[in-house]
């Protein structure tokens, strides 16, 4: 025998479940946790996983990475580059870095002579677009995320380049005739000033290798 009083109260609750999973406050939520998904897709405060040996095709995985070095030509770190199917995942692991904001990006050279790293040339960009996020005609293939250094100095993140590959056979390779460099600015990228985002001086580079 149908309880009435009960069904009813359940439809009821039912429908303001409903109603409230539309409201523009929810809607919002929602949104808000769809960018955040967008930017760890891009950014990751924590070390990469290793990669696995080979893709799901069988064809072993490009690997590469940089010694860090600073101006002194001290060890301060290191970077993996690992192929992705959407980009070259760049994982940094760096100590004795100033606190704060600082830029990083892909260079074009690959040399790294100390004290500026002058000689790892411009940023990565064989499209020939501006620099930056913010750009109506960028970004450089070698623009990555600001890196944010602790009071520690210590710093691990990755990056996904999407512009870029390990492949010395493709277009926009970072092993092409003159290689490719890492390198880490004294400040923050803003994002949109040509030709290097105003991020001062070159303060840790490393040359990226097998």
């Amino acid at each position: 025998m149908r309880n009435e009083p009960e069904e009813d109260n359940a439809m009821i609750r039912t429908a303001r479940l409903h109603r409230e999973a539309a409201s523009p406050a929810v809607r919002a939520g929602v949104a808000t946790a769809a960018a955040a998904l967008a930017v760890a897709c891009m950014t990751f405060a924590f070390p990469a996983p290793a990669a696995d040996k080979a893709t799901d095709t069988g064809q072993p995985v490009e690997q590469a990475m940089a010694k860090m070095i600073d101006g002194k030509g001290n060890e301060i770190g290191s970077a993996s580059l690992v192929e992705t199917a959407h980009g070259v995942l760049v994982s940094l692991d760096m100590e004795n870095l100033p606190a704060g904001t600082l830029a990083f990006h892909i260079h074009t050279t690959g040399k790294c002579d100390t004290p500026d790293f002058k000689s790892a040339g411009g940023h990565f960009n064989p499209e020939d677009r501006k620099h930056g996020f913010l750009s109506d005609h960028g970004a450089h293939a070698g623009d990555l995320p600001n890196i944010h250094v602790p009071e520690s100095s210590k710093i691990q993140v990755g990056h996904l380049a999407r512009g870029v590959t390990l492949a010395e056979d493709k277009d926009n390779t970072l092993f092409d005739e003159d290689g490719s460099a890492l390198v880490i600015h004294a400040k923050a990228d803003d994002y949109r000033t040509d030709p290097a985002g105003d991020a001062g001086d070159r303060i840790a580079c490393g040359v990226v290798t097998r």
